[in-house]
């Protein structure tokens, strides 16, 4: 080998060679357990970040590691490439989508390689190719036929400059999650997925991920948001034919509401104003209310504000009249679009009432004393007694509830109900780079879907981006937007709207099994041998997104027969950014890395060591150039301590104390990688004991002229292995200079601990003569006090303060010490 180590030359030797082997390429193998890891895929922005750097250096460590423990590892790549990004980035350059995404795509696969990375090729998918594509239109006549698909008229956010609709998940702060345009609401006709008909599956069935961080089952737990209540009706004064119906968790208080709310867009609003006095000002504020995002309005933060309308609701239980009103945190498609005002106890009912002067009712007490309204500096919002309740006085609020309940039942005018906070899934994007949605209108036949073996239903070429005319730029294609109806033959017209891009990340992971198949999806064999995905590794910024839309498609795609999945992911890795100067990498504060730069100074193993070893995946990384370079120093000393040793001479001798430390530290060392790295995902701790064991033989060369053959060749064969998962180029250039020719470090077996090698069978000791440290004497850890005192005195450095002069004791401390007073 060479005395210098050179990543450059080392690792393009590595990566032609494997690329040649085709040295990653995985099939189903029915006599090996398989293991599936995944990173989630990327959108081909053009260039790799360091957030990618430690995603994908997290997931190969785990493949290759468990390639090693003898599993069937599936580790595929591909490419989320559909998009309002790329579409907006070839507007403003006059090119295609299609031509953006796909250099893109070359640049970054080139990127990639660059690491070292153990991606399966051959699997590669890409999700704006037909071939994706046809089956992304596939499934959603999947769901259309399974009643879970559907279209209707509602009120969408929309983003003017990127010209399309956004899901309720994709509005942040009021802004475009994308391009953080404030986001206003836009009455359209849109398509849905009804994720709320699998609301229960997906939260009950939480339980089954125990590989997931807590956090992130928390967060989906909440936006699911499932409640149990009573839903009930309020009658109106001035409309006798009409009803406004809420829904409560805390029925019990039902006789403390002073006023009803309606949300501004509520279709009674309208109704109950005409003629009135109040009825300019409610308009007003109904408009003003219609272009505010949703999250703004029912923020914590936001300060409620509402408007009298002049009507008045009648109590169901009391007969008494209390106000309408309308108020910027009600909506109308949250629950029933009306809430029952309870401020006795509920604060922000009690916040609103305090400011608009409404009254303010105690109904719920700790005990069965009344409590006075007006002296309340706060709402009491807790269970208590019931007081001020008519006959339900007395009653405990759980069983109010449900004593309640049942009166409403019994009268008509109410019944126990289930709400839940996750509201359908809006998939409709009026722009041109999705998948079209696979759907025609006929004048004869109505709405009609394509049929399957007509798919995909192709995007054209050749659009108008900025046409003032047209919602989408589908629309201005005549010989897309024309066709023939399949039923009927007649002329009709194409759905124009495209999917959300998250339908197309809602599968990946099973075409991955079967990404060949030119006839379906995947085929069920091939899904069942890999599905679940053992480990996935993404951002948390995806729980409630991407992780729970992946949750939804797989539990359908189940009930449809197609898998025996009922969830995608075992076990989540989310990792943290990587941050400099505290903050998120980003051009716009200048604090970027380039990963390209990074390899092309250091080499691919220092970027991937270094991340890995900077801080656990979970965590925030910060950067820092002291850290590349010591991971870039450490491994230079490896290289130089390996060819150090495979210089030293051997010979065939028994094995000295020295020889057993080392061969001990080895065998911990391994103890400890394996346990960081068998699921526990310790890079840190892992790379740091590997680090520690270099030292160990630094320290053991400078003391050592010499070695058993069959020691140096145990343990140099370990360190390479255990730095392969970590750092494969150096360690196939290492494992070649150990003499092992016949097949690369990543196809070997990944070494067992030896339990005897672990055992301690010697000890040293210190020898003190009259309280002076005056030599050491390596001993047995069962010999007696009277042998360790004989081993004491023979010493020949201990000879020296001792002779001629009286022993007047020898003090033994087993295992610590030995002193000697004369």
């Amino acid at each position: 080998m060479n005395d210098k180590y050179n990543p450059a030359e080392i690792e393009k030797k590595w990566q032609d060679r494997w690329h040649a082997m085709d040295a990653f390429h995985t099939h189903a193998d029915a006599e090996k357990e398989k293991y599936y890891v995944l990173e989630m895929f990327p959108y081909p922005s053009g260039n790799l970040h360091m957030g990618h750097v430690r995603n994908y250096a997290i997931g190969d460590v785990i493949a290759r590691f468990m390639t090693m423990r003898g599993y069937n590892v599936l580790h595929p790549m591909g490419w989320d490439a559909f998009g309002m990004p790329a579409e907006n980035a070839a507007i403003q350059r006059n090119i295609h989508p299609a031509k953006w995404t796909y250099s893109n795509i070359e640049n970054m696969k080139k990127q990639q390689n660059k690491l070292g990375l153990s991606y399966d090729w051959d699997r590669e998918v890409t999700t704006c190719s037909e071939d994706y594509y046809r089956f992304t239109q596939e499934l959603f006549l999947l769901f259309m036929n399974r009643g879970l698909a559907y279209k209707k008229e509602a009120k969408v956010n929309w983003c003017e400059h990127c010209g399309t609709v956004l899901a309720n998940e994709q509005v942040v702060d009021g802004c475009c999650w994308r391009c953080d345009t404030p986001v206003i609401k836009k009455n359209l006709s849109q398509w849905f997925l009804k994720i709320t008909s699998y609301a229960d599956r997906l939260l009950n069935d939480l339980e089954l991920l125990n590989g997931w961080p807590e956090r992130v089952k928390t967060m989906q737990k909440n936006w699911i948001g499932r409640s149990e209540g009573t839903e009930f009706k309020f009658g109106v004064k001035e409309l006798p034919e009409e009803t406004i119906s809420v829904y409560t968790t805390r029925v019990d208080t039902v006789y403390g509401v002073s006023y009803v709310v309606l949300a501004p867009e509520h279709p009674l609003v309208e109704k109950i104003i005409e003629g009135k006095k109040e009825a300019d000002a409610v308009r007003q504020f109904v408009e003003e209310m219609r272009n505010v995002n949703e999250l703004d309005r029912t923020s914590e933060d936001v300060e409620k504000v509402g408007l009298f309308t002049g009507g008045y609701a009648i109590h169901p239980l009391t007969g008494e009249e209390v106000p309408i009103w309308v108020a910027n945190y009600v909506l109308v498609d949250y629950g029933t679009g009306a809430v029952m005002g309870v401020p006795g106890h509920d604060e922000r009912d009690f916040l609103f009432a305090r400011k608009y002067n409404l009254p303010v009712h105690v109904v719920i007490s700790e005990d069965t004393s009344d409590r006075i309204a007006e002296k309340l500096d706060d709402a009491y919002t807790e269970d208590g007694i019931l007081i001020n309740s008519g006959e339900f006085n007395g009653l405990t609020s759980a069983e109010a509830r449900r004593k309640i309940t049942e009166k409403m039942q019994e009268q008509g005018i109410g019944e126990a109900h289930v709400n839940y906070r996750l509201r359908d899934w809006l998939i409709s994007r009026q722009r041109y780079w999705g998948v079209p949605i696979p759907v025609v209108y006929c004048p004869h036949c109505g709405m009609v879907p394509v049929p399957k073996e007509d798919l995909p239903v192709r995007l054209p070429t050749d659009v108008d981006f900025n046409s003032k005319a047209a919602v989408s730029p589908l629309e201005t294609n005549e010989e897309f937007l024309f066709t023939a109806c399949p039923k009927c033959g007649e002329k009709a017209r194409r759905e124009t709207d495209t999917m959300d891009t998250f339908i197309d990340s809602s599968w990946y992971f099973l075409r991955y099994t079967d990404p060949q198949n030119d006839q379906e999806p995947f085929s069920k064999d091939k899904a069942n041998y890999w599905m679940n995905v053992d480990q996935y590794i993404g951002g948390i910024e995806h729980a409630i997104l991407h992780l729970l839309y992946s949750r939804f498609f797989t539990k359908v795609l189940h009930d449809a027969g197609m898998t025996e999945a009922v969830e995608p992911f075992d076990k989540l890795l989310t990792q943290g950014m990587v941050l400099k100067d505290g903050s998120k990498m980003s051009k716009s504060k200048g604090n970027v890395v380039s990963p390209e730069e990074l390899v092309a100074q250091y080499g691919a193993d220092t970027a991937r060591l270094f991340t890995l070893f900077a801080a656990p995946p979970e965590r925030d990384l910060e950067w820092s150039d002291r850290g590349v370079e010591g991971a870039f120093r450490f491994l230079n000393r490896v290289w130089r301590i390996v060819g150090r040793y495979l210089e030293m001479p051997t010979q065939e001798r028994k094995l000295t104390s020295e020889d057993k430390d080392l061969r001990r530290e080895t065998h911990r060392v391994l103890q400890k990688v394996t346990t960081d790295l068998d699921g526990r995902y310790n890079f840190n701790t892992a790379i740091s004991a590997i680090m520690e064991l270099v030292n160990a033989l630094h320290d053991y060369a400078e003391r050592v002229n010499d070695m058993p053959d069959g020691l140096r060749r145990e343990v140099l064969r370990d360190l390479v292995i255990l730095l392969a998962p970590f750092t494969p180029h150096i360690a196939e250039e290492l494992w070649q200079a150990l003499g092992e020719q016949e097949k690369s470090v990543h196809e070997a077996s990944w070494p067992e601990v030896d339990p005897t090698a672990l055992v301690v069978d010697e000890v040293e000791l210190a020898v003190q003569v009259n309280g002076k440290v005056r030599a050491t004497i390596q001993v047995g850890v069962a010999a007696t006090k009277e042998e360790i005192e004989a081993k004491a005195l023979a010493h020949e450095r201990v000879q020296e303060f001792i002779d001629g002069k009286a022993i007047r004791k020898v003090i033994v401390v087993p295992q610590k010490i030995v002193n000697i007073v004369v």
